[in-house]
């Protein structure tokens, strides 16, 4: 145990987490592609995801904007970078209450009557439902409530019973893993706004000097994909349906609808940036119907070219996919805009 108020080697860096699409290979990638006369100002982030990319840019920005339609990521965005004060020895108290506390001694609560047995063993959501409760109650401040939410997302994840979403949970030879609570390592003094916004709404409002553009491009909604996450993090506790255990269908995006091109060609028409970096991957042609790419590679670079002028870099990249599809030959396009 480290000294109060320290942190240690085992708490959770942002990019510590399984997530469909994740860029955290690609981080070196994006920013070298930023000129040094760039680095500088504001870096928005619009499908900000699990927040690598953004947190890429500290040190080489004065401001950041992040923004996701997911209320786990939300939180985890106000967690590592979100203003307010917290408490380290508050924070390290709390690891130590979840850390000793037996499973066995507690009552049983929503988290594991939904979720244990199937996505999580029966004690481990019996304890992940507990500080759930715990942290909603506790006299926190509203950082250290983002911030231990935060931790009980990573901790949760670490050892759910998937193959890296909530889409379904793995019905045989399952290996349940014993739950641990660690810490996230909160930023101090992050200049940063962080919004949960449909994207093409709030590029209308905002103004960046380098802006990077990640939209999801295939038919699967990410709320549907992580809603066990999404569930812990409102903590409504909804009535919950089908064999996956979801609830009611929210927060969906139109960029994994037919209509993508033309959400695509809006928020880049509307983008008050100088430099615009979008990720592509090449999954258009996949076998699988969820995985194929609702905007094509060519309506990509028609959109950006209108923009301004454009360059395409491709990289070899392994893609993080939902777990029997397979990509052979998988590439990450990278398209590097400068705006008229």
């Amino acid at each position: 145990m480290a000294l109060t108020g320290t942190p240690t080697a085992d708490d959770f860096n942002i990019s510590n987490r399984r997530y469909i699409g994740g860029k955290s290979l690609l981080v070196k990638h994006i920013f070298d592609l930023v000129p040094t006369s760039r680095k500088r100002g504001t870096f928005l982030d619009v499908f900000a995801g699990t927040g690598v990319v953004a947190e890429g840019a500290l040190g080489s920005f004065d401001h950041l904007i992040l923004n996701d339609l997911l209320f786990s990521n939300n939180t985890i965005y106000q967690g590592f970078f979100g203003k307010g004060n917290f408490s380290r020895s508050k924070l390290e108290s709390f690891r130590r209450m979840a850390n000793s506390t037996r499973a066995s001694k507690l009552p049983t609560n929503y988290f594991d009557r939904h979720f244990g047995g199937k996505f999580f063993s029966r004690s481990a959501a019996r304890m992940i439902g507990f500080l759930r409760e715990q942290i909603k109650d506790g006299d926190f401040t509203k950082r250290e409530k983002f911030i231990l939410v935060a931790s009980l997302i990573y901790s949760a994840d670490r050892i759910a019973n998937t193959v890296g979403h909530y889409e379904a949970y793995r019905k045989k030879e399952a290996t349940f893993k014993p739950f641990v609570f660690r810490l996230i390592k909160p930023r101090r003094d992050v200049s940063a706004d962080i919004f949960r916004e449909d994207s093409n709404e709030l590029v209308r409002r905002v103004i960046a000097d380098v802006a990077y553009v990640d939209p999801p491009y295939n038919s699967r909604q990410y709320s549907r994909f992580y809603h066990v996450l999404e569930n812990l993090t409102k903590w409504e506790k909804p009535e919950l349906e089908g064999v996956a255990l979801k609830p009611p269908l929210e927060n969906l995006s139109k960029y994994c609808t037919v209509n993508a091109p033309e959400a695509f060609e809006d928020l880049i028409r509307n983008l008050n940036a100088k430099f615009i970096i979008v990720s592509y991957n090449n999954t258009y042609d996949s076998k699988s119907t969820s995985s194929q790419n609702k905007i094509t590679l060519e309506e990509i670079e028609i959109i950006l070219k209108s923009k301004g002028r454009t360059q395409i870099k491709q990289l070899e990249h392994k893609f993080f996919n939902s777990g029997k599809t397979d990509f052979k030959n998988h590439k990450e396009y990278l398209f590097i805009t400068e705006s008229r």
